[in-house]
């Protein structure tokens, strides 16, 4: 049979411009190397309660074109994410925020909080943040970047924080509100029942192959499909004749609990780096208001990333942006290939730019 379009990955990315290309008549088919379908927002029952297999994932954006688009295939809970950090046998809010602020200084008010964060940044002196270390220090002082940021940071990046670049830090939000919801988008939630099921339905009436890998079936698929779309790791599929890209890796330890609750919220950060996982995320709290007897956690550690293993967060310094724009040049020289997602770019999204990018991705290559 013959295809006219050939998409390599069943992630968020692949299915979402699998879906919109089949609406517009073409004739996909879908190649997939895990065994499952949903990429790393691939979520499992257990025990009565939806497990994020790859770690927890929050749909959150302020675009109501975004929110209403991912509402086709599943409804949506209110969840909103309030993360705590464990610190010496104490829990802080996260954000940074003044119950933060209160916990950590025994301020009460904003002006109290900048007055007492702003000393510490004068004191430190840096006039242009050069690295991580300096970026944080001047946006929360020395303090809090001791307790509550420097060793998870070490632990998820597996280096100094002084060697790190600053711009890493700057996702993280401070504020001078008692507001812990992590996110100032407008629309934010979990779907109920999972992320799977969105990816169920976007690849419906799509033939699916799962475990095979594309690459060690090259000429055979090629031969199926008049135009490629790979979400997978771009120097992978070169050969990585210029060199690999650095990536940041996990490992997950899960663990039923025989008790209804283990830690009363979804995740907490764990900041000292002398322990070794970066969270735990207990996945019930994901979906509040059901009961259950039995609960479920998943230790995450951060680990050096080798070839074979599965890519999380890019380490977008000078170096692996200069290597990736080679691989980029190579990727344009095929008109019938095209790169899409976080692997095939290189880049870290969340989930609404994901969606956001492939609605744009299919777009682009329809108009070419």
């Amino acid at each position: 049979m013959r295809y006219d379009f050939l998409v390599v990955g069943a992630g968020l990315f692949g299915a979402t411009v699998a879906h919109e290309l089949n609406k517009k008549g073409y004739k996909i088919l879908v190649v997939e190397k895990r065994n499952n379908v949903a990429g790393n927002i691939y979520t499992a029952e257990v025990e009565g309660i939806q497990v994020h297999k790859y770690g927890p994932h929050i749909f959150h954006t302020s675009n109501k074109e975004t929110w209403d688009y991912i509402n086709q295939f599943a409804k949506f809970n209110d969840f909103i994410n309030t993360p705590l950090a464990y610190y010496k046998g104490k829990y802080y809010n996260m954000p940074f925020n003044m119950n933060t602020f209160e916990q950590v200084f025994g301020v009460t008010t904003p002006s109290e909080a900048k007055a007492r964060i702003e000393k510490e940044i004068k004191e430190a002196n840096i006039k242009e943040p050069k690295n991580l270390e300096e970026k944080a220090i001047s946006m929360v002082g020395t303090t809090i970047y001791e307790m509550l940021v420097k060793g998870y940071t070490q632990k998820q990046w597996g280096k100094a924080c002084n060697e790190l670049p600053p711009f890493i830090i700057t996702r993280l939000p401070v504020r001078y509100t008692y507001n812990n919801n992590y996110f100032n988008d407008i629309y934010q939630g979990i779907p109920i029942g999972g992320y799977t099921q969105i990816v169920e339905k976007m690849l419906k009436g799509i033939e699916v192959r799962l475990n095979v890998d594309y690459l060690e079936h090259y000429d055979e698929l090629n031969a199926l499909a008049d135009h490629i779309i790979y979400t997978g790791e771009i120097d992978r599929f070169f050969g990585y004749q210029f060199g690999a890209l650095e990536w940041r890796s996990l490992r997950f330890e899960e663990e039923i609990i025989n008790q209804p609750d283990y830690q009363g919220n979804a995740v907490v950060n764990y900041t000292e780096y002398e322990i070794p996982y970066t969270r735990i995320v207990e996945h019930q709290h994901f979906e509040p208001g059901k009961k259950h007897k039995k609960t479920i956690i998943t230790k995450e550690y951060s680990k050096t990333w080798s070839v074979g293993d599965e890519a999380y967060y890019p380490i977008n310094d000078e170096r692996n942006s200069a290597l990736y724009s080679k691989y980029a040049k190579l990727a344009e020289q095929n008109n019938n290939l095209y790169f899409g997602g976080r692997l095939g770019t290189y880049s870290y999204y969340n989930m609404d730019v994901v969606v956001e990018k492939a609605l744009k991705f299919v777009e682009q290559i329809l108009n070419k």
